[in-house]
C-alpha cells in the first residue's frame, strides 16, 4: 500500500510540475510585493486542489454520464501525458516576463490554478489514479 502511494505521489508531482509552475509564477507576479506574491500563491493551490479534488470525486462519474468508458479515458489520459512530458523534455511554454493582465483578471486562478498546477495531466492523473473500477467512492 505504501509502495502505491509513493507511486501515486510521484505521479502526480511529476504532472503537476511546480517547478514549471515556479516558471510561470515569478514572472507573472515580479511586480508585486512578497505579501501579495503569498496570497496569491495561496489562491492558486487551493483553487487547483479544489479542481483535482472534484475530479478525484466525481471524475469517473462525469465520465460515465458523458458516455466514456475508462478504457478511453486512460487511452486519451495516456496521449496527454505523453505530450506533457514531451514538453517538458523540450522545455516549451514558459512564460514571457513582459505578460500583461487585464484588470480584474486574476493570475492566481488563470493562468496559476488552470492549467499550470492543475493541468490537463494532473486532471487525467487524478481520474486515473482514483481506482474506481475497483472500489467504490465511499471506499
Amino acid at each position: 500500500m505504501l509502495l502505491q502511494a509513493a507511486r501515486d505521489f510521484l505521479m502526480l508531482l511529476v504532472t503537476v510540475d511546480p517547478i514549471g509552475t515556479v516558471a510561470l509564477f515569478v514572472p507573472l507576479t515580479a511586480s508585486l510585493s512578497m505579501q501579495q506574491r503569498r496570497v496569491i500563491a495561496r489562491k492558486a493551490v487551493i483553487v487547483a486542489g479544489a479542481v483535482l479534488l472534484g475530479f478525484l470525486v466525481a471524475g469517473e462519474i462525469l465520465l460515465a454520464n458523458l458516455g466514456i468508458r475508462l478504457l478511453s479515458f486512460q487511452v486519451a489520459g495516456g496521449v496527454v501525458l505523453f505530450l506533457f512530458g514531451l514538453q517538458m523534455i523540450f522545455g516549451t511554454g514558459v512564460a514571457s516576463p513582459h505578460l500583461k493582465t487585464d484588470a480584474g483578471h486574476d493570475i492566481a486562478v488563470f493562468p496559476l490554478a488552470l492549467p499550470a498546477i492543475a493541468s490537463p495531466g494532473a486532471i487525467a492523473a487524478v481520474v486515473l489514479l482514483t481506482d474506481n473500477h475497483r472500489h467504490s467512492i465511499a471506499e
